[in-house]
């Protein structure tokens, strides 16, 4: 029986003394120490603006054309005798080169012609004249009284007088009729289109190919209302607004200077844009000196139009404007203020700022989620204090005690 006892109370004996033993050690385990966490502030980017003034940029697009297009029609009838080698499909030729050749044969003739019969008109004036002094002289020898008109023979010597004036006529019309079997260059250019060729009989008003005056090249842009906001359109071709003309050629960025010169003063019924013209002078560089890489027709450029003046500006990316109108400030003790500010102009990469901001003020670039005006902010630069060192409390209680 007692044995028993001992081996059921064994146990339970050495249970209760685990149990002891481990609140004796959890009572003699030191507490944790505490520490501070310091809460720094909202790290942040931001740049000093500066006012500026500055002319706004107007962007636009077109297409290179020339300012005169000409289509090249036979004024006479005649076979093609010949055809310069430069009137081909992008032949260039100088003003007054001979482009094509009609058979002269006929229209020489017709001047030989032409002239023969003035010949003779003079010379029946002539004759007419001389008859007109010898009636004169009759009637004075046998009348003393004035002549009349037909005695003198006036009427006849106005008709041969017309005859002559007719002939010269004659002459000139033929005379004309051969210099216009002579096609020539009315100006510098080169050739968009031949129509004709060697052996091929043209009528009067035949087309015989489209030429381009290479001297000026105009570039056609659309603007919108919002683009003439910041843009004078010039009146009579007397603007003075630069146009950088930019585009890919061989694979690199090129870019031509030209001025904007004119409207089209009305505006576009289906897009309801206005049309404004560019002029670029020699754009195929012909003239002696020009360097450069050519503007040529039908090339699709990028414009730049230097447009009206702006003072005391604020540029700034067109990401640091929220969408409320407003941009986040950071002042010199480091809070953050929300400030609406006055957009002059906005383009997709920039917001053109009249009011708001001053000089020298810090503009935060970096994204700042729930940001509220008064929030503590710091940048990068910022030294963060050390915090203040605290006294050991175990060694002031030792002290205390004298120990």
């Amino acid at each position: 029986m007692k044995g028993s006892l001992i081996k059921a109370g064994l146990p339970l004996g050495i249970i209760l003394i685990a149990v002891g033993f481990a609140a004796v050690m959890v009572m003699s385990k030191k507490p944790p120490e505490k520490v501070v966490v310091e809460e720094k502030a909202f790290l942040v980017s931001a740049e000093p603006v500066s006012l500026e003034d500055l002319n706004f940029v107007v962007k636009s697009q077109g297409t290179v054309m020339p300012r005169v297009e000409t289509v090249l029609s036979a004024q006479v009838s005649g076979k093609v005798e010949s055809v310069s080698d430069a009137f081909i499909a992008g032949g260039m030729f100088k003003k007054g080169d001979v482009l094509v050749q009609l058979e002269q044969a006929d229209y020489v003739t017709d001047l030989k012609s032409a002239e023969a019969e003035l010949a003779r008109a003079q010379a029946a004036l002539e004759e007419e004249q001389a008859r007109g002094k010898v009636a004169a002289e009759e009637w004075r020898s046998v009348n003393n009284t004035v002549a009349p008109e037909l005695g003198l023979r006036k009427p006849q010597l106005a008709k041969e007088m017309a005859n002559v004036r007719a002939a010269e006529a004659q002459r000139e019309r033929a005379q004309r009729n051969l210099e216009r079997s002579t096609i020539r260059a009315p100006y510098d250019g080169l050739v968009k289109a031949k129509n004709v060729d060697l052996g091929q009989f043209v009528a009067t008003g035949s087309q015989l190919g489209t030429v381009y005056s290479t001297e000026v090249a105009d570039i056609r842009m659309p603007l919108s209302d919002h683009d003439l906001a910041y843009l004078e359109l010039p009146s009579n071709g007397q603007g003075d607004n630069h146009v950088a003309l930019t585009a890919r050629v061989a694979g690199k960025n090129v870019q031509w200077q030209g001025k904007l010169v004119r409207s089209e003063g009305v505006l576009d019924a289906q897009r309801r844009v206005i049309y404004a013209v560019a002029e670029v002078k020699d754009p195929y560089l012909r003239q002696s000196g020009a360097q450069g890489t050519q503007l040529k027709f039908g090339r699709f450029v990028q414009a730049e139009i230097v447009g009206n003046r702006g003072e005391n500006m604020v540029v700034l990316p067109r990401n640091l404007l929220r969408l409320d109108g407003t941009v986040l400030v950071v002042s010199d003790d480091r809070k953050l203020s929300i400030r609406e500010v006055q957009v002059q102009r906005a383009d997709a990469q920039y917001v053109y700022i009249s009011g708001g901001l001053e000089s020298g003020e810090l503009v935060a670039s970096s994204a700042i989620p729930n940001a509220y005006n008064g929030m503590s902010v710091r940048l990068p630069g910022d030294v963060t204090p050390a915090p203040e060192d605290k006294p050991d409390e175990s060694a002031t209680a030792i002290a205390r005690s004298g120990g």
